[in-house]
């Protein structure tokens, strides 16, 4: 059988220019990026994400960040990044831009939306503030009861502590150095009617507050995490089909080798970013089967639905799969 390629799948993808670099905090850079052409980039909303693709000398590095800016700002974007050294590089080449150099940006992407509540606890650890910075903003302009829970290493190290003033005693900043870390049973050990929980910051942190979370209604939790969540080893995986059904395709997807890369393999084009299943690029809508959710984007309920997978890291639980592809 002849094989014949998807049609191109895309986003907004474009040159930028690094308009500003500043030390936000210890070892947190904020960049400014704006488009190389001066033209209007697309709206985003709280919680979104951007790729940055960098070029270091040996190939692109691509790495997605958290937007911390304003959304009603068009003509550029924002993101705050904390150099970490023993990270894959990423952080270190963000850091070593400066004012006037370029670089390719992508999309951006929100799989760590805002839902609209009455009532909101923000809950940050460390770099995990910069999704917060506009939830909070949206989330005050709407007129919601919210607090925010913010602990970091020290004072020094926790970015947007100025611009955090002007909200006053909803704010709480929790310098371990100084006060500990965050009392999350304090925060979270009673479960409030109508109140959504949103946490970002380091996997220590994120695990703590969904077992403190538990016994909260259904869906009041909302977490993005920065790395892959533990799972346990199942064992080898299976073989397995899938049927591409816009393609007019079906490709086998063997052992040890992802849906993204069988897709790919066979001429289909579909994004990927992080190939790790925490930034949601490669999502794809699933029309048949029993998905094997590996990924750490969408949550409990989200996964049981059935209705899309990451197909960079999640597999079939069955012979086959139908996707929208």
């Amino acid at each position: 059988m002849t094989q014949s390629a998807a049609p191109l799948m895309s986003e907004f993808e474009a040159d930028a220019v690094v308009a500003a670099a500043e030390t936000v905090a210890d070892d947190v850079v904020l960049l400014t990026l704006r488009p190389a052409d001066q033209a209007h980039l697309p709206a985003w909303t709280p919680g979104a994400h951007l790729d940055l693709i960098l070029g270091d000398g040996s190939g692109e590095v691509v790495r997605q960040y958290s937007l911390c800016g304003s959304p009603a700002t068009r003509d550029s974007y924002q993101v705050a990044v904390l150099r970490t050294p023993d990270s894959r590089g990423g952080s270190e080449a963000v850091h070593r831009l400066a004012e006037g150099d370029r670089l390719r940006i992508r999309g951006p992407r929100n799989h760590f939306p805002l839902v609209s509540s009455p009532r909101y606890v923000f809950v940050a650890g460390g770099i995990g503030i910069t999704p917060m910075i506009p939830m909070i903003e949206e989330a005050d302009a709407a007129g919601a009861d919210w607090v925010l829970h913010y602990g970091g290493r020290s004072s020094d190290s926790m970015a947007f502590r100025e611009l955090l003033t002007k909200y006053g005693d909803r704010v709480h900043l929790v310098p371990q150095d100084q006060t500990g870390l965050l009392d999350l049973e304090a925060v979270l050990g009673t479960p409030a009617p109508q109140t959504l929980v949103y946490c970002c910051g380091p996997e220590p942190l994120l695990r703590a507050v969904e077992e403190r979370c538990h016994a909260w209604p259904s869906n009041s939790l909302h977490l993005e995490r920065f790395t892959p969540k533990e799972r346990a080893d199942d064992g080898d995986d299976a073989a397995f089909e899938v049927v591409l059904q816009r393609s007019g395709l079906t490709i086998q997807v063997p052992p040890g080798t992802s849906v993204f890369d069988s897709m790919r393999d066979a001429g289909v084009s579909v994004l990927g970013s992080c190939l790790e299943g925490i930034c949601g690029t490669c999502e794809q809508t699933v029309l048949e089967g029993d998905v094997d959710h590996r990924d750490s984007v969408l949550d409990e309920d989200e996964q049981a639905s059935n209705e899309c997978m990451m197909v960079c890291v999640s597999r079939a639980r069955g012979p086959r799969l139908v996707l929208d592809a």
